[in-house]
């Protein structure tokens, strides 16, 4: 029924498009993964993963002067999950991906409401986890102000899942969506200004997390605050970009935290039009051996974190909160091979911000290739990723090395499509 409602909207938005600008395209991309080593060290008893995941999309916007309609319906499919002339979708995963309204306010001011995707910056501590089949969303309201380079965004939401009912009123005070640092309230404000070679951003967010006490029973709220900056910097072929993140205050269950942060450095260079280079550091806090009482660990919550600390998400993708930090060294060069085609090649070096109960810091070093060509219509992209894990790293993992196996890698291949349906924008 929620299918036939979605298509039913979709078509009343394409009759209407004669009175205002109407778009619908689509993204169809398949993913083939080879994974032996990817997130976590693999032993050697076990059989590497292989498998095929494909996400489909549908967008539809409709704009006027007053305001902006936009949805997006989604559904990550893995080969072969359903099984022969089933009726439904077994892993119920077609959802809406983003489902809000922006209207206009006046003067450079506007509101937008809704499931949204949320991005900022170099999408360290907001992102939206596009490399992920399912994305990632938020349903929040949003208070916008542009004027020229200057932004002003003021985000709040408040989450609820319906299914404690409590006499008339049928909604409970206990949120039970848990997990992934997922909230029950966010309050966050982000300012961005650009100048002509140098831009600065601030965020200031705050998460309530749902408590539970002994007996189940919903037990208050435990508060976490983020605050810090991204600075930006391009002149010529040199580019530079900083993070520069705290955090303070509360985890869920009352898990307090304090003197927590993200230090972060990247320099690029364009040697030519055919070859671009890249250096940096990331220093993320991890908590000490010794400490009980509260935990240093910093995490970078709701970022693409894919795209940091190495594309074989060993660390802070569903992995690695309040342990021992991280810090990151990394070098990268990119070759175009061509007007359609490139080559990425990345090292980086990673050790522990804090010892791990041996004394050992060193984790390992992981290499990552990715290949990328766009044809007429469509792109495909190859990667190849190889962790070279030091002693610390099984330690973390905890797993010794003569079980574990002796190459850990992935390999993955994409191909993207985004056709356009229909667009009513005048030329």
């Amino acid at each position: 029924m929620k299918k036939q409602y979605l298509i039913i909207t979709l078509l009343f938005l394409t009759g209407n498009a004669m009175w205002a600008q109407f778009t619908l395209d689509g993204q169809f991309r398949p993913r083939t993964e080879y994974r032996h080593g990817f997130g976590n060290i693999i032993p050697d008893a076990a059989d590497a993963g292989f498998a095929i995941s494909t996400r489909a999309r549908l967008n539809a916007k409709y704009s006027t002067e007053a305001y902006q309609f936009y949805l997006s319906i989604q559904d990550v499919l893995v080969w072969g999950e359903n099984r022969q002339i089933l009726p439904d979708d077994q892993n119920d995963s077609f959802a809406v991906f983003e489902a809000w309204a922006n209207i206009n306010l006046g003067k450079g001011w506007s509101t937008k409401l809704g499931r949204q995707s949320i991005a900022y910056d170099d999408q360290r501590i907001f992102g939206g986890l596009d490399w992920a089949q399912q994305g990632r969303n938020h349903d929040a309201g949003l208070l916008k102000y542009k004027k020229d380079k200057f932004m002003l965004d003021i985000g709040l939401a408040f989450s609820q899942d319906f299914d404690n009912p409590t006499g008339f009123q049928s909604v409970g005070t206990a949120y039970n969506t848990s997990g992934f640092f997922t909230y029950k309230t966010m309050q966050y404000v982000y300012a961005k200004q650009q100048w002509n070679k140098f831009s600065g951003s601030f965020l200031a967010l705050n998460n309530g997390f749902q408590n539970f006490d002994t007996d189940g029973a919903a037990d208050g709220i435990s508060s976490l605050q983020t605050i810090g900056t991204h600075l930006g910097y391009k002149a010529g072929s040199f580019s530079a970009n900083a993070n520069i993140f705290l955090q303070t205050g509360e985890r869920q269950n009352e898990v307090k935290v304090g003197g927590a942060y993200l230090l972060g450095l990247e320099l690029g260079y364009k040697a030519s039009d055919k070859v671009a280079l890249g250096i940096g550091t990331e220093v993320i806090s991890g908590n000490k051996a010794d400490t009980t009482d509260k935990t240093e660990a910093f995490f970078p919550l709701y970022g693409t974190n894919h795209k940091f600390n190495g594309f074989m998400d060993y660390f802070y993708v569903g992995n690695h909160a309040n342990s021992v930090g991280l810090f990151d060294i990394h070098a990268s060069a990119k070759f175009s091979l061509g007007k359609q085609s490139s080559l990425l090649v990345k090292v980086l070096n990673f050790s522990g911000e804090q010892e791990l109960p041996s004394g050992e810091k060193s984790l390992g070093t992981e290499v990552d290739l990715v290949f990328a060509k766009k044809f007429k219509g469509y792109g495909l992209a190859i990667g190849y990723s190889q962790m070279f894990a030091a002693d610390g790293m099984y330690e973390l993992k905890g797993i010794t090395e003569d079980l574990a196996a002796s190459s850990q890698n992935w390999a993955w291949v994409q191909l993207t499509i985004k056709p356009q349906f229909l667009n009513t924008k005048k030329e």
